[in-house]
């Protein structure tokens, strides 16, 4: 299997039990991220749950951010909600003001219920914004780091 730092798939292939693992993660953790909007699996005809490496890679940061980083699931939450995704993704204003991640800071952009016209028909599990944290620096390095996009 290649590394998963080397191979960014959104591809959903691993169930909640090899994503558990592979990410040193409790299942019922990974079951409160998705409930607080933290992640984003693919979801099969049959209701289950799959991951892709993208999706392991923000478990381990995740993980990173509450053990390491010092946050808590709300602390999280808050970091992804002020990610300005109108300007990686270059939103013009009137797709912003169209959109709930614009104009509220109460969740993250891939959980807006409103969403501008860029990225109405986008699958955020694949979209840049989704994945950033993937590099799971410390919060004040993340914020740099997406401030200088």
């Amino acid at each position: 299997m290649k590394s998963l730092e080397n191979n960014n798939s959104s591809e959903p292939v691993y169930t909640l039990a090899v994503a558990s693992k592979l990410s040193f993660t409790p299942a019922h953790s990974i079951r409160q991220y998705i409930d607080k909007g933290l992640i984003i699996p693919f979801k099969t005809e049959t209701n289950r749950h799959l991951f892709s490496e993208v999706d392991i890679l923000r478990l381990k940061c995740i993980r990173n951010y509450l053990h390491d980083q010092g946050l808590n699931v709300a602390g999280i939450n808050a970091l992804f909600s002020i990610i300005p995704c109108w300007i990686i993704r270059s939103c013009d204003m009137e797709d912003r003001l169209q959109c709930d991640a614009y104009t509220s800071i109460k969740s993250p952009c891939w959980t807006a219920s409103n969403k501008g016209l860029l990225c109405r028909n986008t699958d955020c599990r694949t979209c840049e914004v989704y994945k950033l944290p993937e590099k799971c620096s410390g919060p004040k390095q993340f914020i740099k780091e997406i401030t200088n996009t």
